[in-house]
């Protein structure tokens, strides 16, 4: 039964107050009020007089005033109500006296205390009937509102207990996962990081918000929309859950039948190579998500980094729009499985807008958009972000936070197998002992840490010493150039997949060892470790035999990251299966075992009857020319053997006509040794 049903039926109307019963009365004359009046009087002076609580007087008081009532359902309901107030631990026998009990708790105590106030206050001021009523039922319920929200206090006091012992009883890995790769939504915009280093006016300025031709967006927490874009509308992208197990939600994106055909127009304005298609596909698409980041990658190319930053921001906007109910950036329980392409284009945008961040100079905000991508799909990670975490970690000087991620995911994911975390470690360790409020003891503790960690990492990744001092075009001593140990026999002798990884790190974090501090700290542990090689210590030769074996090959997510990251020095290293492929912007190396939930099809290809002898002989000299792909389709056979025999006839003129230019030879003609030949003269 609806709310406005109830009222009809109390008799309520909309608008009406909260009246106490002794109100409700039919045609009252001035006698009968002045009566009423007498007798409350009585009654306030003999509660005064002795104490009583404040249930037994309401319920002394409504006994004599339930006479006249406009409604009987208004009596059933008080009555209730009424039935409610009285506890059932008090006996109403006992307290018929006004004597109140022994076991009564402090609480029960104060309210008759405050009663007893109010009763005397309203003893010594004669006020109308009404307004007595309604100043007693307000005191009645902030009584009854108090104790309410005295339990709600108690409530809430057990569940956070609860909730706390329920997670110090979880395994303490997970819980150090969650607190290291725990994402928060201020930390993903970037004017707070800005606001930080250069205060808030100078972020800021004096922007207003306009009042007039405001457009408003819906709110978002990755990108803010601008003034400047088209106005969204649907592009055809929805999220929707696939699976649930374990608190872990599996979501994926899909598109509509419309987006695909759009989809489909994309794929062929890319294999135009020209981006002027893909330029007019935006105008009637603005929010098409895949030419957004190719032509992102365009504008970055040209060097317009505002516009490719901009577009890159268009689309995480268009995919925040589009995010199931369920799905969440900060709780690290939603997964996008790398699999799906339709999921894909969603890492990139973030990974693009990452870098983009990095380069602004917000490593904080970058670090947080790292950790959300990681949190996408922790087990695979497809854009192999363990590569990049630490070196923002550092810059973003999160050291506590890089050393409880490498304790954490140590023991299953061997972190100090990979070269950025066994050197970035050690320097995060000689960063913390640096630190002037740390005491001597806890300072001596991290530099014995940091050395131990930078000597464990230069012998069992030699070859990335040479490198790295060229890059800060630091001069190395001629005992360690000479030395075979980091000489160019190390870089001569990694595996191909140590050798990717070692550029990778060199070329991204050079930048942190060109302070002198660690400069000085790095020549100190390369003389240590020569001594332990000189001496023929144990764990050289050990290291040397597991770079033998391991290393040999690098995985696709490796090489994908070494694509996307652009970094020179890494990028020569990669292997011919990748560097020969054609490699896309909006889909780069893309898995082998992908789940295609939709397929392009087939373009019907125009016959080679309709083509002149002249344009099939250039389309031979492309090495992609295929002689039968101008065949028509099966309902036309007369018409595709006359194409197919024409087509042939071409291919072996084809042929002919290449013979024939290999085969040509240009004789030089013959000198003459004179040496007293005019050079103006003709021959």
């Amino acid at each position: 039964m609806s709310t406005r049903a109830l009222r009809r039926l109390k008799g309520k109307q909309r608008g009406q107050e909260a009246l106490d019963v002794g109100v409700l009365s039919l045609g009252d004359s001035p006698e009968e009020q002045a009566e009423a009046e007498v007798e409350e009087e009585q009654l306030d002076t003999a509660n005064v007089a002795k104490v009583s609580p404040p249930s037994s007087s309401r319920k002394a008081k409504k006994n004599k005033a339930q006479k006249n009532f406009s409604n009987i359902y208004e009596l059933i309901c008080d009555a209730e109500n009424e039935a409610e107030r009285v506890s059932p631990d008090e006996d109403p026998e006992s307290n018929k006296g006004g004597v109140p009990r022994k076991n009564d708790n402090k609480d029960v105590e104060n309210q008759d205390q405050k009663y007893e106030e109010e009763s005397t206050k309203s003893g010594d001021r004669l006020k109308k009937k009404k307004k007595k009523k309604k100043t007693k039922m307000t005191s009645e319920d902030g009584q009854v509102n108090g104790t309410a929200t005295e339990n709600i206090d108690l409530l809430l006091e057990n569940l956070e207990q609860s909730n706390s012992m329920s997670l110090q009883s979880e395994d303490c890995g997970g819980s150090i996962r969650r607190s290291v790769l725990h994402v928060e939504h201020r930390n993903l915009n970037p004017e707070t990081e800005l606001k930080r280093y250069f205060g808030a006016r100078a972020v800021l300025g004096d922007q207003r918000p306009r009042q007039r031709n405001r457009h408003f967006h819906r709110s978002t927490w990755m990108t803010s929309p601008k003034d400047s874009w088209p106005r969204f509308s649907r592009p055809g992208i929805s999220m929707t859950l696939l699976d649930s197990k374990n608190g872990i939600h599996c979501f994926t994106f899909e598109h509509n039948r419309d987006y695909q055909q759009v989809q489909f127009k994309f794929l062929e304005a890319v294999e135009s190579m020209d981006p002027n298609n893909i330029v007019a596909l935006l105008q009637l698409n603005p929010y098409h998500i895949d030419s957004l980041l190719q032509l992102s990658d365009v504008c970055r190319i040209q060097e317009d980094q505002e516009m490719a930053r901009d577009l890159i921001e268009r689309a995480l906007y268009s995919f925040e729009c589009a995010f199931h109910p369920l799905f969440s950036l900060t709780s690290g329980t939603s997964r996008l499985d790398y699999l799906r392409p339709e999921n894909r284009a969603f890492y990139l945008a973030l990974y693009k807008h990452m870098m983009f961040l990095e380069k602004r100079g917000c490593p904080r905000t970058a670090l947080e958009y790292c950790k959300l991508i990681l949190c996408l799909d922790p087990d695979a990670d497809p854009l192999c972000m363990l590569l990049l975490i630490d070196f923002l970690m550092l810059r973003s000087r999160e050291y506590k936070s890089l050393l409880q991620l490498y304790q954490d995911w140590e023991e299953h994911r061997n972190l100090s197998q990979l070269p950025n975390f066994a050197f970035s470690c050690a320097l995060c360790h000689f960063h913390l002992s640096q630190q002037e409020d740390l005491d001597p003891e806890e300072s001596d503790k991290q530099r014995r840490h940091a050395d131990q960690m930078l000597q464990s990492a230069l012998i069992m990744f030699p070859g990335v010493l040479m490198p790295l001092l060229d890059l800060c075009t630091v001069q190395p001593d001629s005992a360690v150039s000479s030395h075979s140990f980091f000489g160019p026999k190390s870089q001569i002798g990694q595996p191909p997949a140590l050798a990717e990884l070692t550029a990778l790190y060199v070329g991204r974090t050079y930048s942190l060892w060109k302070e002198a501090v660690v400069m000085l700290w790095l020549e100190e542990s390369v003389k240590e470790v020569l001594r332990r090689v000189d001496a023929k210590d144990a764990l050289v030769e050990d290291c040397q035999n597991k770079r033998k074996q391991r290393y040999q090959s690098a995985p696709r997510n490796i090489h994908r990251h070494v694509l996307l990251s652009e970094i020179k020095e890494a990028s020569s290293t990669l292997p011919l299966e990748v560097t020969t492929q054609p490699v896309m912007g909006f889909d780069p190396l893309p898995p082998l075992d992908s789940v295609i939930s939709y397929i392009r099809p087939e373009r019907q290809q125009v016959g080679a009857s309709n083509e002149s002898t002249l344009s099939l002989f250039f389309r031979s000299l492309l090495p992609n020319f295929n002689i039968q792909g101008g065949l028509r389709q099966e309902d036309d056979m007369e018409v595709a053997r006359a194409g197919q025999e024409l087509n042939q006839e071409v291919n072996r003129l084809m042929v002919a006509m290449r013979d024939m230019l290999a085969n040509i030879r240009f004789q030089e003609p013959p000198r003459e040794d004179n040496p007293y030949r005019d050079e103006d003269e003709w021959d």
